[in-house]
């Protein structure tokens, strides 16, 4: 969908989607942001519709998702999620009810998930600088470990069985690492390191190898070595300055991407962007903490990953401008030590939101 045009300047429509646990909080905070991001530099509009698709809908209806979702989600720019699971739900329906219930139709393939070191924080690794730690993870989402392919059968016997069939097929191996490289490409050190581990699982993950090498000889200016992912979780530990662009499969990316949150100081820093990179669907905006049920209604989740994630939306919306200049305006306020308890600081939800929005008006010199 392309955006409409008023008063010279584009409009936006965002589908807005707290869901479960601490998600109605973070979102709130980031569309309170964008809010005051939008109307303090008037070159562009934000429409925000609200779904309450979420586990307390699921308990009511049996259904995460009306029947006509899909295509209500399409009449939007992009989507803003917040996160999904409870406790009261078994976490398998949950996340195939909701999250991938959109990713997965929408074709959104590509999960982007940068991590740094923001200004005024400080990674737990005890040589890692300022720097040092700058990496984009690029995750397969629509096949792979989380194919959904397998089942169970004999249950409650002895001998019952379950299979997950993890599927790889050389058209969804081949757009994401095009799209990987293409990332590296962009980035000032080009360089990506794909992940594997083909000497265990000699089937998918070699076919991952063969089609990473034959898409490496389109990007000759793209420096590429591999890496197995067990390997690969020492290297993020001890050498992060040896990193930059990695691109594993979905499961192992999933698991990499939180390690990276940690060693870049929280998980409640980590945004993710669920990308269809033909723009055929509007693609899905989210941080990677989840719904974290044990903070829920304390106020003091950690709203960094949201203003995060709210940064790479506009920049998929062509706002680059005005993403860089929150991105700089959040690790702004984090210098100042407005931080919460996961930081090492005090502060509430609602005062590190209260902080990005009044440094935004600072900025524009109101």
């Amino acid at each position: 969908m392309s955006p409409s045009i008023v008063n010279a300047h584009p409009t936006y429509k965002i589908a807005s989607i707290p869901a479960d646990g601490i998600g109605p909080e973070v979102i709130d905070a980031g569309v309170a942001v964008l809010k005051k991001l939008a109307s303090t530099l008037r070159t562009f509009d934000l429409e925000f519709e609200n779904f309450d698709w979420s586990s307390d809908r699921y308990k009511q209806t049996g259904k995460y998702l009306p029947d006509d979702a899909l295509a209500t989600l399409k009449k939007f720019d992009a989507i803003l999620f917040g996160a999904v699971g409870a406790p009261n739900v078994p976490d398998h329906i949950s996340l195939w009810g909701l999250r991938l219930a959109i990713c997965q139709p929408l074709q959104q393939y590509a999960n982007v998930r940068p991590t740094k070191v923001f200004r005024g924080t400080k990674s737990p690794l005890a040589n890692c600088k300022q720097g040092d730690l700058d990496w984009v993870i690029i995750r397969e989402n629509s096949e792979g470990e989380y194919a959904g392919h397998g089942g169970r059968s004999h249950q409650g016997k002895p001998w019952e069985t379950a299979t997950e069939v993890s599927i790889f097929t050389k058209h969804g191996v081949e757009r994401i690492m095009r799209f990987a490289f293409e990332t590296a490409a962009k980035r000032p050190r080009k360089q990506i390191t794909v992940v594997t581990k083909s000497n265990a699982q000699r089937n998918g993950m070699v076919l991952w190898d063969e089609v990473a090498a034959a898409v490496a000889k389109d990007f000759p200016e793209v420096t590429c070595d591999k890496m197995l992912v067990d390997a690969m979780t020492t290297r993020m530990v001890l050498k992060p300055e040896s990193l930059d662009t990695i691109v594993a499969t979905n499961l192992h990316a999933d698991i990499l991407s939180d390690l990276a949150a940690a060693l870049a100081g929280s998980i409640g820093i980590a945004p993710t962007s669920n990308l269809d990179p033909t723009r055929e669907n509007p693609s899905m905006f989210e941080p990677i903490h989840g719904s974290a049920f044990d903070i829920t209604g304390m106020g003091i989740a950690n709203p960094i990953a949201t203003f995060w994630t709210a940064v790479e939306m506009l920049k998929w919306l062509g706002e680059d401008k005005a993403g860089d200049l929150l991105l700089d305006i959040v690790e702004t306020v984090c210098e100042k030590g407005i931080m919460t308890k996961d930081l090492g600081g005090t502060s509430t939800t609602a005062q590190v939101t209260d902080a990005v929005c009044a440094e935004i008006e600072r900025r524009s010199g109101k």
